[in-house]
């Protein structure tokens, strides 16, 4: 990663493209009709003409009020740069970022650019741009270089799995046949990775996070390492569940970043096993278990000295 900073230089966004360079064929029709694959270039299909069970179109008719990703947001370039702009010029959050990032409720601890990355509706190199002019008229500080940070650091994976191939996918990473204290036996209990999907564990932060998840398609950064953590190492579940599970769920889901993570998460690709204690982290990021309670309201009435560890609590107080 550090390579990738140091030696990467960021490139200027293509320019876009005049009108007349984006004009079909003039035969476009008779070549979308000769293909025989049931496509249009005037009617876009619905849910349903893509075989979709009425269960699942209503499941994504409605957006959780309790979603952490921008109000009314949708896909699409045109989507993108409102919220690039929205977010870095006309809210003014990009100089906050650094302090706001570990936040886990709103749209506004960190960015949301995300979901629009992974879909190619924006370029990280047009984000980039706009950080550079920010930093240029507005003010430069830690905030605008951790934005400009992240993206490479989400460039770092691809290179990371342009060199490794599908040795991410392994249950080793790309730790191979060498020795390394990171290496164990995984278990695999359906029962734990039923709850831990579900948000049934017992541990409120990982519960929150992944209701949230199954909720929204989204989770914030510091949930991410916190459910990876819990799953690969206080539950020493193999980690290739977890980044599947991530795979099928995440609104921005990337394969590179998702898979390289997961991997390193794990301790799958090397160094130091950085395990997250759970209830430090909670107390750290949700204090007052404002996160928590949005999610799991079995805990709305529980003391905020045991909202992230209630099974503290003597049978006095959970009779009160």
């Amino acid at each position: 990663r550090n390579k990738v900073e140091k030696h990467c230089e960021i490139g200027m966004p293509v320019d876009v493209p005049a009108a007349a360079e984006l004009k079909l064929p003039a035969n476009a029709e008779c070549m979308v009709k000769d293909s025989r694959t049931h496509a249009s270039l005037t009617y876009m299909p619905t849910l349903a003409d893509l075989t979709y069970s009425r269960r699942d179109i209503e499941s994504v008719s409605t957006v959780d009020a309790r979603s952490a990703m921008p109000k009314n947001y949708r896909g699409g370039e045109t989507a993108a740069l409102e919220r690039v702009r929205d977010y870095i010029w006309d809210r003014d959050l990009l100089k906050d970022y650094f302090d706001t990032r570990n936040g886990m409720i709103g749209s506004d601890y960190s960015t949301k650019f995300a979901p629009w990355l992974a879909h190619g509706n924006v370029s990280p190199r047009l984000i980039a741009k706009e950080c550079r002019k920010y930093e240029g008229t507005r003010v430069r500080n830690k905030s605008t270089y951790w934005v400009v940070f992240e993206l490479l650091w989400r460039d770092y994976f691809k290179f990371f799995a342009r060199k490794h191939g599908d040795r991410i996918f392994f249950p080793s990473g790309t730790l191979g046949k060498a020795r390394h204290n990171n290496k164990r036996k995984w278990g695999m209990d359906p029962e734990q990775i039923r709850r831990w999907k579900e948000g049934t564990t017992g541990y409120p932060l990982v519960d929150a996070n992944m209701r949230e998840l199954a909720a929204t398609g989204f989770m914030s950064n510091r949930g991410r390492q916190n459910v990876c953590s819990f799953l690969t190492i206080d539950m020493n579940t193999d980690w290739r569940y977890g980044a599947d599970h991530f795979e099928e769920t995440l609104l921005d889901y990337d394969v590179h970043s998702n898979w390289g993570n997961w991997a390193s998460g794990a301790g799958m690709t090397g160094g130091r096993l950085n395990r997250f204690n759970i209830a430090k982290q909670s107390k750290d990021y949700d204090l007052g278990g404002d996160y928590v309670r949005l999610w799991c309201p079995d805990l709305v009435n529980v003391p905020d000295k045991f909202v992230h560890e209630p099974w503290k609590m003597s049978e006095v107080i959970m009779d009160e």
